[in-house]
Formats: C-alpha cells, structure tokens, sequence
C-alpha cells in the first residue's frame, strides 16, 4: 500500500526534483506542503523535516470524478518528502490500493497508470 524510497540531498533538494519530474511526466504540483513551518505557525515545535507535494494529471482526475464523485476525497495524490533517521525518505500510498477502498474495479486501468507514473517520478527524482 505504501511505496518508499530513501535518497540523496535535503528534503529542500529532493522536493525540487520531485516537483520538476512531476511536470515532466504531466503531473501538476497542485500544492506543497511545508510540515515543519505550518506548525511552527500554530505555536507547535516540530523538528522533523517534512514537505507534501500534491500532484495531479488532470486528464486521468476526471475520468475518475466522473466515474465517482465520492473519489475526490483521495484525490490529488499526494507524495510525502522527509527526514528519517539522517536519511531523506519519499513515500506516497499507492493509487491502486487507495481505489480498493471505493469497490470500483472499473478504475483499476485508470489508477494503476496513474500509479506506474507516480512511481516512475519518485524513482527518477530518488536517483
């Protein structure tokens, strides 16, 4: 269900090379997400690196959405970039095992491309 990978560089690196390998493959940066500072603003100490990208193929979103509205609280998918154990660490949950969870196996074709890609992103930013 999980897919990870460790890597080289600063979380600050690997999540540029993620981002830009991203929109290589057609995938959109919807949003980053910088752990360690949003709760730093809420008064939180948190030490530990963390940034989210959510990416999104909008073509592959819609087939989905149209397929089952209910989808879109999964949606867009989402790669996690952090420390762990003085190690910089990628990880996201694999589209094929999060659509399990809405019984459409209709969508399996359309989540096990979008998760080839998402997969194939984090290997080529991870090298």
């Amino acid at each position: 269900m999980l897919y990870t990978k460790t890597t080289r560089g600063s979380v600050d690196e690997v999540t540029q090379r993620l981002a830009a390998t991203a929109i290589a493959n057609k995938f959109g940066v919807l949003g980053e997400h910088d752990l360690k500072e949003r709760m730093a603003a809420k008064g939180v100490e948190f030490g530990t690196e963390c940034r989210v990208l959510e990416v999104c193929n909008p073509a592959q979103a819609k087939k989905v959405l149209e397929a089952d509205m209910s989808i879109s609280t999964a949606l867009p998918c989402r790669i996690s970039i952090y420390e762990d154990r003085g190690k910089v660490t990628v990880s996201t949950l694999k589209p094929t095992a999060l659509l399990r969870l809405f019984g459409n196996p209709g969508l399996e074709p359309v989540a096990r491309e979008v998760e080839d890609t998402i997969l194939r992103i984090i290997d080529t930013a991870c090298e």
